[in-house]
C-alpha cells in the first residue's frame, strides 16, 4: 500500500469512529427524551458530551492527515435510533430498556474501535493517533460497564 492509500485508509478509519460517535451521540439524546429520570438524564448528557470531545479530537487528527472529517450517522446507527423510536411507540420505555439500548450502543462503538486498532492495513505510525485511540476507548469501556451496572441495578430492585 503506498503512502497515499496509508493515508486514505487512516482518514477512512478516522472517519467511520467519527461516525459512530455521532451514532453515541443521538442514541443517548434519544435516551434524554426517552426518561424523566434527571439522574439518568444526567448521566446520558453526560456521556454524549463525551463523544462530542471525541469527534472533536478526531477531526483534529483527520485535519492533520490532510482530510475532510466525515459528518452524519453510519447507516446501523440509523435503523438501531429508528428501532429504538418504534419500540418507544409500542411500549413503555422504562428505564431497564433504554440502558439496554444504550449498553447495545456501547457495544457497538468499543467494537468498531478495536477494529481500527487492530487492522493489520493499518499501521498507525504516529504514536499520538494510537494513544487518542485507545483513550477513547478506555472511556467507552468505562461508560458500557456503567450503563451495564446500571441497568442491572434498576433491574434488581424492580
Amino acid at each position: 500500500m503506498g503512502t497515499l492509500q496509508h493515508i486514505q485508509h487512516q482518514i477512512s478509519a478516522l472517519n467511520d469512529l467519527i461516525k459512530i460517535n455521532n451514532d453515541r451521540i443521538a442514541g443517548y439524546q434519544k435516551a434524554l427524551e426517552s426518561t424523566e429520570d434527571s439522574s439518568i438524564k444526567g448521566i446520558f448528557e453526560s456521556y454524549a458530551d463525551q463523544s462530542t470531545g471525541y469527534v472533536n479530537q478526531l477531526n483534529d487528527y483527520i485535519r492533520v492527515l490532510g482530510g475532510s472529517p466525515a459528518d452524519g450517522t453510519t447507516l446501523s446507527g440509523k435503523f438501531h435510533n429508528t428501532w429504538m423510536d418504534v419500540k418507544a411507540a409500542f411500549s413503555k420505555q422504562d428505564a431497564h430498556s433504554i440502558l439496554s439500548d444504550c449498553e447495545y450502543g456501547e457495544d457497538v462503538a468499543k467494537s468498531a474501535y478495536r477494529k481500527a486498532l487492530d487492522d493489520k492495513e493499518l499501521i498507525w505510525e504516529d504514536d499520538k493517533v494510537v494513544t487518542i485511540l485507545t483513550n477513547q476507548l478506555h472511556g467507552l469501556n468505562i461508560a458500557h460497564d456503567a450503563v451495564k451496572a446500571l441497568r442491572d441495578s434498576i433491574k434488581l430492585s424492580a
